[in-house]
């Protein structure tokens, strides 16, 4: 849907701006680019083995744990893998980026008065990395991690359990994220307003989204009445 942002969102009935990190504020690339390429070399070179030898060696495990807390989890994948996973990340920083028009936006929600949370799957190793190269933890009111609720954002018993511990109006909200299941979670719990990005990852191309209202990027939203 290629909607005008005013008819998007309708800002006189939201009050709280819950967003996703990789793929909402963060490039995806980074983390596309660390997955498929880096973490296959490095455990290539530590099994001995062809860099497509290890991509197929661990593609079931990518794909098999897709929506569970573990397929964030960079202890997960330390064991896994043998690597360390998050020093790897630590290793590559610099290719953490923040999508164009983030910082803008989150200036302008914080301007206008309405309470922003950044609600992350991400291992806290991870968010944490991310926040202190990207500098942006100040814009929010509070950093909420899936892995202190033992749940994703895809399992529909997250958001009553965020609620139960931060209280917000879930009719009163907008959730903003790249991913379809977590959408269509948020959605089901009685979000007032929900939008998909759909250009999360820069390397990518921008992706059709039937399902939901979308964006290319959090500016499109701009101006926040």
């Amino acid at each position: 849907m290629d909607t005008a942002a005013a008819e998007i969102v309708d800002w006189s009935r939201i009050d709280h701006v819950l967003l996703d990190m990789d793929g909402t504020v963060l490039d995806l690339a980074f983390d596309t680019h660390f997955w498929r390429d880096l973490v296959p070399l490095h455990y290539a070179q530590a099994q001995g083995i062809t860099v497509e030898e290890a991509r197929l060696r661990l593609e079931p495990h990518f794909t098999g744990l897709q929506g569970r807390l573990e397929w964030y989890c960079l202890d997960h994948w330390s064991r896994l893998t043998g690597l360390d996973v998050a020093q790897l990340k630590v290793n590559a920083r610099a290719h953490i980026a923040v999508l164009p028009g983030s910082e803008a936006f989150l200036d302008a929600v914080r301007a206008s008065g309405r309470s922003l949370w950044l609600v992350t799957n991400a291992h806290r190793d991870s968010w944490r990395l991310k926040m202190e190269q990207t500098g942006l933890a100040g814009h929010f009111d509070r950093i909420l991690c899936a892995h202190d609720f033992g749940m994703p954002k895809e399992d529909p018993r997250f958001w009553p359990a965020l609620r139960a511990q931060h209280g917000f109006e879930p009719e009163r909200a907008l959730f903003v994220d790249d991913s379809l299941p977590v959408l269509r979670t948020a959605r089901d719990y009685g979000f007032g307003a929900v939008l998909a990005i759909r250009h999360p990852d820069s390397s990518q191309p921008k992706r059709v989204i039937g399902e939901f209202a979308g964006v290319d990027r959090l500016e499109q939203l701009l101006p926040i009445a």
